[in-house]
């Protein structure tokens, strides 16, 4: 293979083209910059490709964007062959439309903005139907009860909420350890130390054992829903259900919300237990506060059971909402594994931002009913 080489030759005022070596895609290196500029300004009036190699639209282009498509078309005789490719590319060339200017970095802003807005609106919408489609389920299940599935609730329910146990009683634990730590650091500038215990009853009864068990069950029950459903889409097991006469819903959908919301509660009910029982260490070691004293102490002051209701009582919604959430990402799934990974992630995203969103909103009902 010989390197591409041109000759500009002047002779009684015209410019011929000489062009030698191979005009190809390896040959070609900085060739082309170089002949833009050497034919700035000139009008080539013959070309000789006598002495021309291998030549391919590489070459054809170069030539083309340099001479700006103003070189002889009928001095092509030595290489026919070659002239019928630079007249393609030039062709080609000319008839191309021009690139698109691109938007300003305002248009980009707001046009992303606006895309935002309407993917938010339509997964809106796909949520009211995937939520249509569950309720119908579910009514359809509790009209012919004997068509329900009852080992794929069992099996759902135990890996979902059973084996979910001990997580949540861990992480209840230490957020129950640190809520007293926090208490008895605050209460001890006004000598009401004591007064830790109601605060990590309130605390743990109302707000954190439920809302840490939906947050554990959001990156793991809503993210596995999503990846199981979006596995099945993606091995179109999904389509070969509806083929053979079941409902996907009922048979994948209904099963997992139902033990969520059977399994919720009581992982909220032994997160509580955990809380209290690192508040209790802490208790203990800090402030020489026995189990008997600090049991006693919950039980005597007004309003626990009320509390304790308040946390079981969101525990089914959290969990319907994080089960709901994940099977219709599965269910959306496309036949990509990268699909699937959005999918997944936005399951666990949405989960979390919908328990959030819900306890707000609790908080704000429980305030007006004075609860």
């Amino acid at each position: 293979m010989s390197q591409a080489q041109y000759e500009i030759v002047e002779a009684d005022g015209a410019a011929r083209l000489r062009l030698t070596g191979d005009w190809t895609t390896t040959a070609l290196g900085r060739l082309p910059a170089e002949l833009s500029r050497d034919l700035e300004g000139r009008e080539i009036a013959s070309i000789d490709t006598s002495d021309l190699g291998r030549f391919d639209t590489a070459g054809a282009l170069a030539l083309v964007k340099a001479s700006s498509g103003r070189l002889p078309k009928s001095q092509w005789t030595a290489r026919p062959e070659a002239g019928r490719i630079y007249h393609m590319i030039e062709l080609l060339e000319r008839k191309s439309a021009p690139a698109p200017k691109p938007a300003s970095a305002f248009v980009r802003t707001f046009a992303k903005i606006g895309r935002g807005v309407y993917d938010f609106a339509g997964e809106a919408m796909l949520s009211l139907a995937f939520l249509g489609r569950l309720m119908a389920a579910v009514a359809e299940a509790l009209r012919h009860p004997g068509g329900i599935r009852w080992p794929a609730w069992v099996s759902q329910a135990e890996r979902s909420g059973l084996d979910a146990i001990p997580i949540v009683v861990i992480t209840n634990f230490f957020i129950g350890a640190v809520v007293a730590f926090i208490g008895v650091d605050l209460l001890a500038d006004f000598g009401a130390q004591v007064f830790a215990v109601q605060l990590i009853g309130v605390a743990m009864f109302r707000e954190f054992a439920v809302v840490i068990a939906s947050v554990l069950l959001a990156g793991r029950s809503s993210s596995a829903f999503a990846a199981e459903i979006g596995s099945m889409r993606m091995n179109q097991e999904v389509d070969a259900m509806q083929v053979m006469g079941v409902n996907p819903f009922q048979a994948l959908v209904v099963p997992r919300v139902a033990a969520l919301v059977l399994m919720l509660p009581l992982l909220t009910f032994m997160g509580m237990i955990g809380g209290l029982l690192g508040g209790l260490v802490v208790c203990w070691s800090s402030l020489n506060l026995g189990p008997s004293f600090f049991f006693q102490r919950l039980v005597e002051v007004g309003g626990m059971p009320q509390h304790m209701m308040v946390g079981l009582v969101k525990a089914p919604a959290f969990a319907l909402v994080i089960a709901a959430i994940g099977c219709r990402q599965g269910m959306s799934v496309a036949g990509d594994v990268e699909s699937l990974g959005r999918r997944v992630t936005a399951a666990v995203v949405q989960a979390i931002f919908a328990i959030i969103l819900l306890d707000a909103v609790f908080a704000l009902i429980f305030l007006e009913l004075n609860i």
